[in-house]
């Protein structure tokens, strides 16, 4: 389920002027659907919101029947694997229209003029900044509903003061890239706040008081962040030919009634050594887990293109040939499936409620000891990632804990140790292994 949050602002500092910088993360496999981020108003109108989908950011007021201001700047936020920074600064006292509302995407200043723009009127005091309700992720209209499909991070208002978007992020002068300024200095007024700072919490960290409530749903910590984006399941990859489900930031999938597929992680690498779990929570029919490369067909099931357990032969697969070996019994839907890819011996081993099935130590390095040895495939050398897949109708289902600490929402019973110091596990993570993660990627 998807979660909101929600407060009812004090008195303003200043309630012409304010800015708003947020992170999230898309979740939704239709990025035309559109999500509400910010809300402030109630049932009375008027109600301020910010609203994104794939195609455009709007930034409005709307008093019941007609807009108060409605301003529109296309953006194609079509990215599920990266997050974006975004910072909406409200000024209703500048004295030029199209300074009063600015809408910056990593950085960047973004255009209204490719659509019919009303700016507010001078001196404009918008619902955004009053005494009213206020929500996050949601939309405040009557009962708490328009979940915005989206992971978020460090979400900073400062009430009375605009504030450039460098002050909460910054170019990185090697990658080029926006990237996130964990503690900017700022005056926050009245009714600001700074929330989801590096974790779930929802107490105010500014040091004004204004902590925030969870409206609906659970909130569920993530590892995923700004400064370290972690795998999840790629919901792109995913035929139109079935119906699937993505929730849980795309940490879980399922599909119902397609008899053949295959879906990836949004990240892979030819290098490294990576781990991860699952636990398989529907059964479908022929489903299968394992790896694949990244840009393997996904008509095909990864025992084909890759390596994976195939649950209906009880057996361990590679590019389509049964890999010998003692490889234990059929797991069940309550197991915790343990995956660990050594990319630089071309090892792949499989355990299984922490033991590794074969007797693999992943530890073995060259000796490859109990691993699916594939050194000398073609599958060696290649953009390999996590996978899954099915070869019969029914609904399948997999959660998987790429590194948050997560299955869905189920936090894991008691972490395993994990010298890399990345991502939260059940299991101990085998020495020199981590999560298939950015900071993972670039250890």
């Amino acid at each position: 389920m998807a979660t909101g949050l929600q407060r009812t602002f004090g008195t303003p500092t200043n309630n012409k002027i304010f800015t708003l910088s947020l992170w999230l993360k898309r979740a939704v496999k239709n990025t035309d659907t559109t999500i509400t981020l910010f809300t402030g108003g109630g049932v009375s109108r008027p109600t301020s919101e910010i609203v994104l989908n794939s195609e455009a950011i709007a930034l409005s007021q709307f008093n019941g029947s007609s807009y108060d201001y409605n301003v529109r700047a296309y953006y194609k936020a079509r990215d599920i694997s990266g997050w974006y920074h975004i910072v909406y600064i409200y000024d209703s006292t500048q004295s030029t229209a199209s300074d009063r509302v600015k809408f910056y995407m990593n950085g960047v200043l973004q255009n209204f003029n490719m659509q019919t723009t009303d700016y507010p009127t001078l001196n404009f005091v918008p619902a955004m900044n009053g005494t009213t309700n206020h929500a996050i992720g949601g939309s405040v209209f009557g009962a708490f509903g328009g979940y915005a499909e989206c992971i978020m991070s460090h979400i900073h208002f400062t009430d009375g003061t605009a504030y450039a978007p460098t002050v909460f992020g910054s170019t990185d002068s090697t990658t080029g890239e926006w990237e996130i300024n964990i503690d900017p200095s700022v005056t926050y007024g009245n009714n600001g706040f700074w929330i989801l700072k590096n974790g779930n919490s929802v107490t105010d960290q500014s040091g004004q008081g204004n902590n925030w409530t969870v409206g609906a749903g659970t909130l569920t910590k993530t590892e995923d962040s700004p400064s370290n984006v972690f795998a999840t399941w790629n919901m792109l990859q995913a035929t139109t030919a079935a119906t699937y489900d993505f929730v849980s930031g795309n940490t879980r999938v399922s599909a119902n009634d397609v008899a053949q597929f295959s879906l990836g992680a949004t990240l892979a690498a030819t290098t490294g050594k990576y781990y991860m779990e699952m636990i398989w929570v529907q059964h479908g029919g022929y489903d299968r887990w394992g790896m694949m490369p990244i840009d393997a067909s996904v008509s095909n099931t990864p025992h084909i293109t890759g390596i994976a357990w195939d649950e209906s032969a009880a057996n361990l697969y590679m590019l389509g040939n049964v890999v010998s070996g003692s490889w234990g019994a059929n797991m069940s839907t309550s197991d915790i499936i343990q995956i660990a890819l050594d990319l630089d011996n071309g090892a792949f081993y499989l355990g299984v409620n922490g033991t590794w099935r074969n007797s693999g130590d992943p530890t073995s390095g060259a000796s490859r000891t109990g691993a699916a040895n594939f050194s000398a495939t073609s599958l060696f050398g290649e953009d390999l990632t996590f996978a899954v897949g099915k070869g019969n109708a029914g609904t399948s289902g997999w959660n998987a804990n790429f590194g948050n600490g997560y299955f869905e929402t189920t936090a894991v019973s008691s972490a395993g140790t994990n010298a890399s110091g990345n991502g939260i596990f059940e299991y101990d993570v085998p020495t020199g292994y981590t999560a298939l993660s950015t900071k993972g990627l670039n250890k």
